[in-house]
């Protein structure tokens, strides 16, 4: 499994608890767990970006890590209700971000590759005769 691919999981699924948590927990306790998410995202923007291949994808990881630092920092500076809607625009903005992410991985051009089955014209018409 590609790590790039496992990271975009990984990076969506913390921008969907990001979202629920915003209406779930308390300011108190939904800080740290922005705090959290906001590291998660910046180590996963690091680490991808040690593996970039095309334009699209250093774009979205400097945006990814863009988007952390600025959750980190959220999460520290803001209190009550501000924070819960920050906290919740964050993790759209990851999930977003994600999916994007995924769908740069499914059209790139080596996962295009492995998904061709070249056959010849002999074994495609070896079943006819």
């Amino acid at each position: 499994m590609n790590s790039r691919y496992l990271s975009n999981v990984v990076l969506l699924i913390a921008g969907a608890f990001l979202v629920v948590a915003s209406q779930a927990f308390v300011p108190s306790t939904f800080e740290w767990l922005m705090f959290g998410a906001g590291a998660l995202a910046v180590v996963a923007s690091g680490t991808i970006v040690l593996r970039a291949r095309g334009i699209a994808q250093q774009t979205l990881d400097a945006l990814i890590g863009i988007l952390g630092v600025w959750t980190v920092v959220a999460s520290l500076e803001y209190v009550g209700s501000t924070l819960t809607w920050l906290g919740f625009a964050s993790g759209a903005a990851m999930a977003a971000l994600a999916v994007i992410g995924l769908t740069l991985h499914e059209l790139s051009t080596e996962r295009v590759v492995h998904s061709l089955d070249v056959t010849t014209a002999d074994r495609e018409f070896a079943h006819i005769g």
